[in-house]
């Protein structure tokens, strides 16, 4: 192990969690209420028919996007495209109409992908929402009116990295925590009620990549943890301080959202670099980080379709080398598998892992998360498709299983009769 950091102070840890406060059936934010790609609704089909599982509803008209999904009640909320502007879309729940739209900000296309990239956060009646450009807003879930407005780029000085903003902000007790990055800061604290800033982090002043935080008690510590292509860190946040920070060179684009548990933080990212795994731990002087000498390695070298933990080991898909199951505390391949399913995200939902293919037919498998190979229950191609790459990960919520791909959303049902 190497030892990178200091800073900070207490004792044992308790796992990751976040705020949002789901009722069941819910899925407020991006991976889910807890950000780790898990539900934890039980009762939904383990296999399914020859042609996947029957469309609930199908709807048209949101624009060019790459948001995913996020639910609550009976709305279901996603980004994309009207016309000049960037929105925020409020559809039924049950069958998908349209029930408001709201400007996020401009549309565009930088880095040659238009639309929203970033998923809205529901919190408390309020949804929060990322434009590609920096836009921020607060609007009300019943009707779309705006509460109040940031900018990543004129109001914190954020450096907007080459594919434009794409994080989903975290709503985590009173604030909204987010990443505009630049030399006042990698992360803000806004007060979710006014926009107002709380906090910046101004010794942790990385540019922003790609990747959401999450949030995580460690050692009685309150803290967020953010991956940029510079350096893995954790936050406190009552005050944005740094308790720790590592280098972790990354490259291109860093996306996956990082995996904490049991003192551990795993991070992976694609273009070659790979997996690496830190223990956070604490003495008299603070706490310190180190990274586990047995990663560091090619195994899981996740591009953008995120990875999974389910028991002791990480699932998703690597670059090079297909789906993989690799042993959280060891980082060593358990299983790899190129030939049945191509690159694309996944979720965990009733046992199952719903792995989405980004390219082709679009093609959605369950498949068991299992350490003893790629055992499927089932699959379909998507219809609609569209002539890009399907990029939005699969969500799982209330028996329903919601596919974005551009300008439409699928919403499957997935319950057990």
């Amino acid at each position: 192990m190497r030892i990178y950091s200091v800073c900070g102070a207490c004792l044992s840890m308790v796992l990751a969690f976040a705020t949002t406060i789901a009722a069941a059936g819910d899925w407020p934010q991006w991976r889910g209420p807890r950000r780790d790609g898990i539900s934890t609704e039980t009762g939904l089909k383990k296999d399914w028919p020859p042609g996947g599982p029957g469309l609930a509803w199908k709807i048209a008209g949101l624009g060019s996007a790459y948001s995913s999904v996020t639910v609550s009640g009976d709305k279901v909320f996603t980004g994309g495209e009207k016309g000049e502007s960037a929105v925020v879309f409020a559809l039924a729940r049950n069958d998908g109409h349209e029930l408001w739209s709201a400007k996020l900000g401009k549309s565009g296309n930088p880095g040659d992908f238009e639309g929203p990239r970033s998923t809205p956060t529901l919190d408390g009646g309020y949804v929060y929402a990322l434009g590609q450009y920096g836009d921020l807003v607060c609007l009300d879930a019943k009707d779309g009116n705006e509460v109040w407005r940031r900018d990543y780029v004129k109001d914190f000085g954020g450096r907007m990295p080459n594919w434009g903003f794409s994080e989903s902000v975290l709503v985590d007790g009173d604030n909204v925590i987010c990443t505009p990055g630049g030399p006042q800061g990698t992360l803000v604290a806004l007060d979710k009620k006014t926009g107002k800033e709380v906090w910046r982090s101004k010794d942790f002043s990385d540019p922003p990549h790609y990747s959401s935080a999450i949030v995580a008690e460690i050692d009685g510590v309150r803290q967020y943890i953010q991956l940029t292509e510079r350096n893995l860190a954790g936050i406190a946040t009552k005050d944005g301080k740094v308790l720790w920070k590592a280098p972790r060179k990354g490259s291109t684009a860093v996306v996956p959202t990082p995996i904490y548990n049991d003192n551990h933080v795993y991070v992976t990212s694609g273009y070659g670099i790979g997996c690496n795994l830190f223990k956070i731990t604490k003495d008299t002087s603070g706490f310190k980080v180190e990274e586990v000498s047995t990663y560091g390695n090619k195994v899981m070298v996740n591009h953008h379709g995120g990875v999974i933990l389910i028991g002791d080991h990480v699932y998703g898909y690597s670059d090079g080398k297909g789906w993989t199951c690799q042993d959280f505390k060891t980082g060593k391949a358990v299983w790899q598998e190129k030939d049945k399913l191509g690159k694309g995200s996944v979720v965990f939902a009733g046992g199952r892992l719903y792995c989405r293919q980004q390219d082709g037919k679009g093609t959605v498998a369950i498949i068991e998360a299992s350490p003893t190979g790629w055992k499927e229950h089932g699959r379909f191609d998507q219809p609609d498709r569209s002539d890009k790459n399907s990029w939005a990960h699969p969500v799982v919520s209330d028996g329903k299983l919601y596919i974005r791909d551009q300008d439409i959303l699928l919403c499957y049902e997935v319950k057990a009769k």
